[in-house]
């Protein structure tokens, strides 16, 4: 049987993280990354680890570095540990734990995208900032130029994945570029260089409180154009 583990990154999540666990730890062991909250996170993931013992695993970060630290301390733990496959989730109950045996039961792929084919209570601007990164990042991650369509991945930034030992370890210690959001266009990008298989499992997801803002949307712009600059050979590739 294959040892999964669910990596939550988290920071200020005192209302959500709780719950979020709870659900997730029926199916697999947990590890939430608590990236310097100012809130009761810490107190509550701390009564937690006294109930599940060694099912739970707190990572904390003194200051905040976003979600790619996080994401990555968890991997390295989980590449520490032995485990064979490892599933990222939001802290903020947008994804549902009950998809959690449907992403390891498609343990043969590399990446599994949790693709949010419905959804609930979703801005317009977010679908549609989503529906542009899927159209840029497929073309980035084509084969030739003049490929515009790619894999025809439909979700290109979905935060509820499950990826592969082997991705994890390339993703775990990978110098990375992106400091937010955009992480998951990274790693799919990581995933795609490195000829990794990919599926999507559609998913619902629940539209919560999030940190997605103007900044966030910037870097996430920024990193597609280096996507797009690198595919025409207009900047050298990134070292690795």
């Amino acid at each position: 049987m294959k040892k999964v583990l669910v990596v939550i990154p988290a920071y200020n999540e005192e209302s959500t993280i709780e719950q979020v666990v709870r659900e997730a730890i029926v199916y697999a062991d947990v590890s939430v990354t608590d990236d310097a909250s100012k809130d009761k996170t810490p107190e509550i993931l701390k009564k937690l680890q006294k109930e599940f013992g060694k099912k739970l695993n707190i990572i904390r970060h003194e200051k905040n570095t976003h979600i790619p630290k996080g994401i990555q301390d968890g991997f390295k733990f989980a590449l520490e540990k032995g485990y064979d496959l490892v599933i990222t989730m939001d802290a903020g109950l947008s994804h549902d734990a009950s998809y959690i045996p449907k992403f390891i039961s498609l343990n043969e792929y590399d990446l599994v995208i949790g693709s949010r084919t419905a959804t609930t209570n979703v801005p317009l601007y977010r679908k549609l900032i989503s529906w542009l990164a899927a159209k840029v990042m497929n073309y980035c991650l084509s084969k030739g130029i003049l490929n515009l369509f790619g894999d025809r991945i439909k979700d290109c930034t979905s935060g509820y994945r499950a990826y592969s030992k082997r991705m994890v370890e390339i993703i775990a210690n990978y110098p990375l570029e992106s400091v937010a959001f955009d992480f998951h266009m990274e790693a799919l990008s990581i995933v795609s260089r490195n000829d990794g298989k990919i599926i999507e499992l559609p998913i619902t997801y629940v539209f919560s409180n999030s940190s997605f803002n103007k900044k966030v949307l910037k870097l996430a712009i920024q990193f597609a154009k280096k996507l797009l600059l690198r595919k025409w050979k207009l900047i050298p590739n990134h070292p690795i």
